[in-house]
């Protein structure tokens, strides 16, 4: 999908946080693009040294005016960022979280048999993070606001080879509920945004995920896998004043595949 050529800035002077883009593969790659075109003036977020010099062409194609770095394990890193924004804006109107990570020994076993540290690293990087982020954002959004995250189909069904990233999914989703139920009359909307399956490098580390895209092709009633640029067009939407009373959601954009058994 091409993003449209969009006339009307409806984000015009909306400032948002952008966590997670590792290439011009990544759904929070869409997402930003999908801001920017609608007029949002954007912070942007690199995981460490190694992944800069990806990312930075892409902060300064959205001319993004903080570029920082952030790994959600570093203790600090995430104060630094918000400190920076409320130093250079002193307001924020929506953040995307659109990180997980999962040690590979933890990822590839059974959930039955995770190690206590390979479970905490997941909930601590997958879950944590989104409710920290939503924390710290909180003084920031004055007149309101909206926080995202990324979830996935296998956070309420058993899909194989997802493993404990579908228990961390899950307590994502039920986080988004109670935060939207704590931040709601504050005016903050909280979503879960659940992509179709998407070949990112995220992706690439789950076994057999060729065969998972072939067979949402097949499955999905739209017969088409979604894209970055899909996903960020829903996401931009509920960032909207249209969408202001759309809250505590799990918005599949998935070709419909979530609802074929």
């Amino acid at each position: 999908m091409a993003l449209p050529d969009v006339k009307l800035k409806l984000l015009e002077g909306r400032k948002g946080l952008i966590v997670g883009i590792a290439n011009d593969r990544s759904i929070a790659w869409g997402c930003a693009r999908a801001f920017r075109a609608l007029g949002a003036d954007l912070a942007i977020t690199y995981l460490n040294d190694k992944a800069k010099p990806h990312v930075e062409p892409l902060a300064k194609e959205l001319e993004a005016s903080i570029f920082l770095p952030l790994d959600v394990s570093v203790p600090g890193e995430m104060e630094a960022v918000f400190a920076r924004i409320t130093e250079e804006w002193g307001a924020l109107d929506f953040v995307v979280h659109s990180i997980a990570f999962s040690p590979k020994d933890a990822l590839g076993g059974r959930v039955t048999d995770v190690p206590r540290d390979g479970f905490l690293k997941t909930m601590d990087v997958s879950c944590w993070s989104f409710i920290r982020m939503g924390h710290l954002a909180e003084p920031l959004m004055k007149s309101g606001g909206t926080l995202f995250t990324m979830t996935y189909y296998g956070s309420q069904m058993v899909v194989e080879n997802y493993n404990i990233m579908g228990v961390a999914k899950a307590a994502l989703e039920s986080a988004v509920r109670y935060m939207a139920a704590e931040l709601g009359p504050k005016g903050i909307r909280v979503h879960a945004i659940s992509p179709g399956p998407l070949a990112t490098r995220a992706a690439s580390g789950i076994p057999e995920f060729d065969e998972l895209l072939a067979k949402a092709k097949v499955k999905a009633p739209a017969r088409e896998l979604v894209g970055i640029d899909d996903v960020g067009a829903a996401t931009a939407f509920l960032a909207l004043d249209a969408a202001r009373l759309i809250t505590g959601q799990v918005i599949y954009v998935d070709g419909g595949y979530h609802i074929i058994d």
